[in-house]
């Protein structure tokens, strides 16, 4: 029996992270599932429809995270379900929610709360959505509604998930509603997002002076995949853009260009985050191109395929290190840290296990570094629906038939349990399913 072992500081949160549109189902009064139902939008044709059908059974679900000693759930609030139309708000949704909540709390899961996971109410799309005057506005009042009603279960709030792929995706390369190309309006929808959580922090501590505030802010690695200088500036730029400057405005109040072009609402923007969420998925490859200004004039390029992700994503590396190296970088704003999300679309479950230890024993080491990583939220529990891939990208510990609604647990979601119940990674669990990374896990 091995006895080497990475042991994770007491109170560490070990959970999952979904999303409202993902997994309740029949959220028909949002703009994405008006972008699905339309023909060539969704790779695989299909609509989210019940999707994991949390919205009206959750509690299975809820029972095997009980059961896998989980203690942390990563949820969304569907705004146009709070707020179907301007200023109607639905006591019934809301309800719901707080029963979801309060479930939670019967079972010691300690909830983080997501306000904007990339859905708007039809209502705000039709004005212009993020790229509308009135978003500022518009979204305090709901997040006023939604934290009056929840601040008795909740402490810790997420405003924003992902805000630059969300703003990259809808509105420069037109894969999400409302299907825009523009640069002039990502540059827009992007102060509005960090005027917004600036906005959002002040409300959330005026009515819940405790509560812990943050973003969900993706991060990619990029390295340059040849030996050009011009390739290792783009790789450059693009960690800086699109990685750092959100965060930068929210921690040092400075909007940089090109979000300087816009008016500042009023608002000051230093030091509105009280802790730091990182959604981390792999490195990409760039290499320099002139033909390519939109993309920061570089293109991704395949990965080496023995640490390339599956299909269509090869031009994703697997690199736990640049996980490690993110978290070391983000000492210098000295907040707390969680990952917010982190996981591998493995229907398979063949390189899951791996991806999972190697990724925690990255965030052990920063740890270990004395970076204040506080909790794990693996993307997801079971399988959901993931936008314009539809049904083809299968990110769950547990596999689901979305027409029977059929949940299959997969090997990683037993290695899981195992890491959380003991809060640790043991010799013995990395034997078991990843014996090849014996090396990097305990490496010295």
């Amino acid at each position: 029996m091995g006895t080497r072992i990475l042991e994770f500081p007491k109170g560490f949160l070990w959970g999952v992270a979904t999303a409202s549109h993902q997994n309740e189902g029949n959220n028909t009064n949002n703009d994405f599932w008006a972008w699905e139902q339309m023909p060539g939008h969704v790779v695989d044709g299909t609509t989210s429809a019940l999707a994991c059908n949390w919205w009206e059974n959750p509690k299975p679900d809820l029972a095997l995270m009980n059961d896998m000693k989980l203690n942390t759930l990563r949820i969304s609030l569907e705004w146009s379900r709070i707020e179907p139309k301007p200023d109607q708000w639905d006591s019934v949704a809301i309800e719901k929610y707080r029963a979801l909540l309060l479930d939670l709390k019967a079972r010691q899961i300690t909830p983080m709360i997501t306000l904007h996971h990339f859905t708007n109410p039809i209502w705000l799309a039709e004005i212009g959505g993020w790229a509308s005057p009135k978003i500022v506005e518009r979204f305090a009042k709901y997040v006023h509604k939604a934290v009056s009603a929840f601040q008795d279960l909740c402490t810790i709030w997420c405003t924003i998930n992902e805000p630059i792929v969300y703003g990259i995706h809808a509105f420069v390369l037109g894969r999400w509603a409302p299907g825009d190309h523009s640069l002039c309006k990502l540059v827009q929808v992007t102060h509005n997002q960090v005027a917004a959580h600036c906005a959002a922090y002040k409300i959330i501590h005026e009515l819940q002076p405790e509560a812990q505030v943050g973003i969900a802010q993706h991060f990619a690695g990029f390295a340059p995949a040849d030996d050009s200088a011009w390739s290792a500036r783009v790789a450059k730029w693009r960690d800086t853009l699109l990685n750092w400057r959100f965060l930068d405005a929210i921690q040092y109040g400075k909007i940089a260009f090109p979000c300087s072009w816009f008016p500042h609402h009023n608002l000051t923007f230093s030091n509105t985050n009280d802790y730091l969420g990182i959604n981390y998925y792999g490195r990409h490859l760039v290499k320099f191109s002139a033909f390519a200004p939109g993309e920061l004039f570089g293109k991704s390029v395949s990965a080496d395929p023995s640490v390339a992700w599956p299909a269509p994503w090869q031009d994703r590396e697997i690199a736990p290190e640049c996980l490690y190296d993110f978290l070391v970088r983000m000492r210098t704003y000295q907040k707390p840290i969680y990952v917010t999300e982190n996981g591998l679309a493995d229907s398979e479950d063949t390189k899951r296990p791996q991806f999972l230890l190697e990724h925690l024993a990255a965030v052990h080491r920063a740890i270990q570094a004395n970076i204040p990583v506080r909790g794990f939220y693996h993307w997801t529990f079971v399988d959901n629906y993931e936008w314009v891939e539809g049904w083809t990208a299968r990110f769950g510990l547990i596999g689901l038939n979305p027409k029977t609604q059929e949940r299959i647990k997969r090997p990683s979601a037993d290695l899981y349990a195992a890491i959380a119940q003991k809060n640790a990674i043991t010799e013995d669990l990395v034997a078991q399913y990843a014996p090849q990374s014996m090396d990097k896990i305990f490496c010295k």
